[in-house]
């Protein structure tokens, strides 16, 4: 059935519908986006997709309400916004539209689905208090999307309208960067499992470029890797493995003899020959070639394993 009309409510908007909007205005860009609380629309109908507004969930009718009682939930009990269900039924066709490999789809759809589109559903539900981000609460994307909305004073005819308009390529934005940096970390998976069976017992795993690592090191159960190296534009960094995605703390740190050192006070302290950079948290140091980063690492293996 050829759909022509997005329907969702007027007045003020919130996260949950700008960003469903983003979705299916991208599956239907012919489609007109109609923001109304007239029942004659927002009851559904042939050729409609109806959401955050009609007190309906079915699927089925196309209509994605989460404001009636039964609050519609995910598996597992957390409360839908209208954004995780029009995510739900049409997320992997957004996916699709965005060119993510076909491959690589659902791993995509379910990464972006816990990382992005479950913690709006549980902001707009009130289930999690905005406050659980501490001093940067503020700052969270479903507050800042909320702040494009007019003034309080700003009562012109059609300010919402104009506010919503203009705030959905803003939201749009955040999700396609979203979806890339989950679609390049599934790329990158394959890459760094493979570059682990290369290093076979190896401490040390040589990538052929910068790429997100820690996923692919912690599927492939490579608890013995302690160091990464890759080139970096003309130079080879040296990185550190953190032990977890919630945390700062490294497997190992680089060797606190370098710390903050650069160029010829840097080949002093460490012995290598072409070492420039070392930060002085110890996470990242930087050579000048392959060779160089490569006797860094294995100097900063053998302190570690000695200590």
């Amino acid at each position: 059935m050829q759909i022509t009309h997005l329907v969702t409510h007027s007045g003020g908007f919130h996260a949950d519908e700008l960003l469903a909007s983003v979705v299916l205005t991208r599956l239907y860009p012919d489609a007109t986006l109609l923001r109304t609380r007239d029942e004659a629309w927002t009851q559904g109908g042939a050729g409609r997709i109806v959401y955050d507004v009609g007190r309906v969930h079915d699927a089925s009718a196309r209509m994605f309400d989460h404001h009636q009682r039964p609050t519609p939930t995910r598996e597992g009990g957390d409360p839908y916004s209208s954004f995780g269900m029009i995510w739900a039924v049409y997320g992997r066709d957004y996916l699709a539209a965005l060119e993510v490999p076909e491959g690589d789809r659902e791993r995509v759809w379910a990464s972006v689905d816990r990382g992005f589109v479950h913690p709006v559903d549980m902001l707009d539900n009130g289930a999690w208090e905005p406050s659980v981000a501490g001093p940067l609460a503020g700052l969270t994307l479903p507050i800042l999307l909320e702040t494009l909305k007019p003034v309080f004073d700003d009562r012109d005819e059609g300010a919402d309208d104009r506010a919503f308009r203009a705030a959905l390529p803003v939201a749009g934005a955040f999700l396609e960067a979203a979806v890339r940096q989950a679609a390049a970390k599934a790329r990158a998976e394959g890459i760094v499992l493979a570059a682990i069976a290369a290093a076979g017992a190896g401490r040390v795993l040589e990538l052929p470029q910068g790429m997100p690592f820690r996923a692919g090191v912690e599927k492939a159960d490579a608890d013995h890797l302690l160091f990464v190296v890759h080139p970096r534009g003309e130079d080879w960094a040296l990185n550190t493995i953190r032990v977890g995605s919630d945390t700062f703390e490294n497997r190992a740190d680089l060797p606190e003899a370098w710390a903050g050192l650069t160029d010829a006070a840097l080949e002093a302290a460490s012995g290598v020959p072409g070492a420039k950079f070392c930060h002085t948290a110890r996470f990242i140091a930087v050579a000048s070639s392959r060779e160089a980063v490569l006797e860094m690492a294995r100097r900063a293996v053998a302190e570690v394993e000695g200590a």
